[in-house]
């Protein structure tokens, strides 16, 4: 029998073990007691508990789960009972998919969930899942896209033969998840086509648009001679992009690649056009900072000085991950500076302090000329501190900072994103973008 008490007990933690084994013993008896509590957001019981409980009688909670979902009020509700419906794992399957037709949004949405929660054995339900990318909930559409996402390469044909034959409302999901798992290989030339026709469409009105990502690389060339840049760097098969395009493929491939071994992210770069006459190449291929790319990318910005005069090439970590810059004159790189709270930052230092170093050092009240090694350890750290955020402003100091520019900032020609010699070796990733 369950009471009252015996439910409360999951939120006192001496007892809550004791509590959710009987709980569990009980099986479907205690499914509506625990469903009741979860819907309840007055409940003194944290939800966690109740959920967990719930998944470990499995499949036995789905109707009453079910019935909680589809009566919650409340957005918080349906979230609580939400999570414990899409946990049940493997043994609620064939029910899950049989909740895809219901009438409801937020219960067709959360049984895609629990679907995509059944991992590999989730592929029996992929059929079921398709007419879904046509549903005319948005989220309900969104998730049953991320589901087969995550089902990988197998269900390419099925996508494709939508591609070409229909249904009308299911064809442009099915191109995201196409263009998701397998890149322009597994889409038709038609589709190509079109995307690419889109592209010059909308890069008539394209105006320049600040970069976004949360790990920052970039080089930077006092010069608009994009070609040239290219190739001194090695770049190769320039497609014409977006400024949307550009920025989201830098960040893909920043967020993305570190979890897929066959790609580390350096395989392509966008390559701005113009910009108040300066050419930016962004992109984890130019780390300035980094122990792969590091030595690289000195000796590129070593000839692209030698070329253009100048050459830079920064790191900007936009969650308070560091900063790096390293900057070439005529041939000679004449400063190189990291701090990115690495043990070893210290070791990539080459040359003097830049102007732009000594007026922050005067600003913070330190002096313009430092030795790290005899400097107070007061100063050292708030320097430290202060150059974890300095490298965009350093390099807007010179001239231009993918993360100041805007619709306002003088451009001529289009962006492009290039293949690095990486990419020439090993392909570059599949992945769906903004256009």
């Amino acid at each position: 029998m369950v009471n009252t008490d015996l439910i409360r007990d999951l939120g006192v933690p001496d007892r809550r073990e004791a509590a959710a084994n009987t709980l569990v013993a009980l099986g479907p008896d205690a499914v509506e007691h625990l469903v009741r509590e979860l819907t309840d957001e007055e409940s003194p019981v944290d939800w966690r508990p109740i959920a967990n409980a719930l998944e470990r009688i499995g499949g036995a909670a789905f109707d009453g789960l079910l019935r909680g979902l589809a009566s919650a009020s409340t957005e918080s509700s349906r979230k609580r009972v939400g999570f414990a419906f899409s946990c049940l794992g493997t043994a609620a399957l064939d029910r899950y998919t049989a909740a895809l037709s219901h009438p409801m949004p937020h219960v067709r949405r959360m049984a895609v969930r629990g679907i995509q929660h059944c991992g590999d054995e989730a592929g029996s339900a992929v059929s079921a899942l398709v007419p879904l990318l046509g549903d005319p909930d948005q989220s309900v559409a969104r998730q049953a896209q991320d589901a087969l996402v995550l089902q990988g390469g197998h269900v390419i044909p099925l996508l494709q033969r939508i591609r070409e034959q229909g249904p009308g409302r299911q064809r442009a999901r099915a191109l995201t998840v196409l263009a998701e798992l397998g890149g322009e290989p597994a889409l038709s030339r038609a589709d190509l086509a079109a995307i690419q026709r889109l592209i010059r469409v909308k890069l008539r009105d394209d105006r320049p648009e600040g970069m976004w990502a949360c790990w920052n690389h970039w080089m930077a060339v006092p010069s608009g001679d994009q070609t040239g840049i290219m190739q001194t760097l090695g770049l190769v098969d320039p497609r014409p992009v977006t400024f949307a395009l550009g920025n989201d493929i830098v960040d893909a491939d920043g967020h993305g690649c570190a979890a897929d071994d066959a790609y580390n992210g350096y395989e392509r770069v966008f390559v701005t056009p113009e910009l108040d006459g300066w050419t930016l190449i962004l992109g984890a291929w130019c780390d300035p900072c980094g122990e792969e790319r590091s030595e690289d990318v000195l000796r590129l910005c070593t000839e692209l000085s030698a070329r253009y005069g100048q050459a830079h090439a920064y790191y900007y970590g936009g969650q308070g991950d560091g900063s790096a810059w390293l900057v070439a004159e005529q041939g000679t790189v004449i400063r190189r500076y990291c701090e990115t709270g690495e043990g070893e930052d210290e070791l990539l230092t080459l040359g003097e302090p830049l102007p732009y170093e000594r007026a922050r050092r005067v600003e913070l009240g330190l002096t313009p000329d430092w030795d790290a090694a005899k400097e107070r350890q007061d100063d050292e750290d708030e320097w430290r501190w202060a150059t974890h955020d300095m490298a965009a402003d350093l390099a807007r100091s010179y001239g231009v900072s993918p993360l100041h520019i805007g619709p306002d900032t003088p451009s001529q020609g289009a962006g492009v994103v290039a293949l690095t010699p990486y990419g020439v070796a090993h392909g570059a990733p599949a992945g769906a973008y903004r256009i």
